[in-house]
């Protein structure tokens, strides 16, 4: 997918669009993989005929049909029925071993008795080290993936009080970023994570008590204690994190590096890499230590954490946790949700990004907080492609798009219009700019089961205003949720149909 910059017209306000999603090309609506379903079925439909009779070819070329009317037939999502129809077979497979429960702790189905993450986070590692700065950084190790996945927190500007040039500015830089890090070695993805969730009070709190002075007068420190206790009601906090993932493996020879060596190529590079990130609006960005990861995956499994660990902060303790701790207690997966330590929450997953112009703002109320929601999480997944296979991405984009238009007698608008965005996509990247894969995923956690209603309804209004069309990740809400966290998990090396054989049936 790429995404072009476009003029402003007679002075108005600057639009972006012209995202892709790369096809092959197909007869009939189908890709190349179906074309040779098709094709093949023909050929053997003809076989049958000639040696079997016109009945038994007749059965076969029912049986043809069928077959590719559950590739055909989709949904507004774009999901035909042999995904939909797969997805509900591995649920209730997944249902009848159990495997959508999860007890963790002393008294918990893992025998070595620790609150460990679930599912794909069961087998995540953690390693600190030191950048060039002296900061600490963590380095989260997938084994299964053979990646690393360093994390930093940020402080968003925001866009109030903003000059219109400025977003502009922020928008560009962020995009010659993303660009960028196609040329940056071993880079995998990245993902930016924007939490909002309610305030505790404990940084006001703690703020007053040390500034108070005791000969105040009465009135004044009433006064004081009343603003202490009544105004985070009803405030939100909102935190923002960039989790940058890496490959294993070495420059020159390829080989699988250990978490050591990960860490000291990474630690010259880090500077440069937080120091450009704020040019993008960013804000000041640092590397997270390992103790402070584990605070954010825990909160996020069990939001009551929150407090005692605002608590901690407040009088200038550790909290301790360890990345054995930071996993639930206990955790249930249903069928389009996900409920865990006293929360319930659910993810829904982009199916389709905004046609036509967008504005700079288009985001900005789905990532506001929300009253019906206690926590949300909005993760957006970029995947950079690298120069080489770029200009064979979009060349290959282009031929499938003018071969779908002109093997019609009469090719649609919507045929038209997608020749000439893969014409524009390719001469943009020719011209040097960048091509990225992204993603975007949702996470609503509400503090009762009974409020999931209202937070459903109030992500399908947001999703509206941005533009973007959402869809729950039926049976795989458990994934959904871990992949929304600033983790680096790459959920689509976790597929069992890899994502290149989908895209062509």
């Amino acid at each position: 997918m790429a995404a072009v910059e476009t003029a402003r017209p007679y002075g108005g306000p600057r639009t972006y669009g012209n995202w892709r999603r790369p096809g092959s090309a197909g007869l009939m609506g189908l890709g190349s993989l179906g074309t040779a379903i098709l094709l093949g079925g023909l050929i053997v439909m003809i076989i049958v005929i000639m040696f079997g009779g016109l009945e038994r070819g007749l059965v076969v070329g029912l049986l043809l049909v069928a077959s590719l009317a559950v590739i055909l037939v989709r949904d507004r999502h774009g999901k035909n029925l042999l995904a939909r129809s797969t997805a509900k077979a591995s649920w209730w497979q997944a249902r009848s071993q159990g495997a959508h429960l999860y007890r963790s702790g002393p008294l918990g189905r893992t025998p070595w008795g620790t609150h460990q993450l679930p599912g794909l986070g069961a087998a995540l590692t953690l390693s600190e080290h030191q950048d060039s700065y002296g900061r600490p950084f963590v380095l989260v190790h997938s084994p299964a993936a053979d990646t690393y996945t360093v994390v930093l927190a940020t402080e968003p500007d925001g866009s109030s009080l903003v000059d219109v040039e400025q977003i502009d500015a922020w928008v560009a830089d962020w995009g010659h970023w993303l660009a960028h890090l196609a040329d940056e070695p071993n880079i995998e993805a990245i993902s930016v994570t924007i939490e909002t969730c309610p305030d505790t009070g404990s940084r006001l709190r703690r703020e007053v008590a040390l500034n108070i002075d005791p000969q105040a007068p009465e009135f004044a420190r009433a006064m004081l204690d009343e603003v202490v206790h009544l105004y985070p009601v009803g405030s939100s906090t909102v935190r923002a994190f960039v989790a940058m993932t890496f490959n294993s493996s070495g420059r020159v020879s390829g080989k699988k590096r250990p978490a050591a060596e990960v860490g000291r190529d990474l630690s010259a590079r880090l500077p440069g890499l937080t120091y450009s990130l704020g040019a993008t609006g960013a804000g000041a960005a640092r590397p997270l230590a390992a103790a402070e990861l584990c605070e954010v995956v825990r909160v996020a499994y069990d939001p009551h954490a929150q407090q005692w660990i605002d608590e901690c902060h407040a009088q200038g303790n550790p909290t301790g946790l360890d990345w054995s701790d930071v996993g639930p207690g206990a955790a249930e997966s249903t069928w389009d949700g996900y409920r865990h330590e006293g929360a319930f929450s659910i993810t829904w997953a982009m199916t389709s990004a905004p046609r036509g112009n967008v504005q700079s703002g288009v985001l900005a109320r789905i990532l506001a907080p929300h009253r019906d929601i206690a926590r949300k999480r909005v993760t957006i997944l970029y995947k950079p492609i690298d120069a080489a296979r770029a200009a064979a991405i979009v060349e290959a984009d282009l031929r499938s798009a003018e071969f779908r238009a002109s093997s019609a007698n009469r090719p649609s608008a919507r045929d038209s219009l997608a020749v000439r965005q893969a014409a524009t996509t390719a001469s943009e990247e020719a011209a040097g700019a960048g091509l990225v894969n992204f993603g975007l995923l949702v996470t609503a956690t509400v503090l009762d089961v009974d409020q999931a209603p209202e937070a459903r309804a109030a992500i399908d209004n947001l999703s509206a205003t941005a533009r973007l069309r959402l869809r729950p990740m039926y049976g795989s809400q458990d994934v959904g949720f871990i992949g929304a966290l600033p983790l680096g998990l790459i959920l689509t090396k976790h597929l069992r149909v890899p994502t290149e054989v989908r895209d062509r049936l």
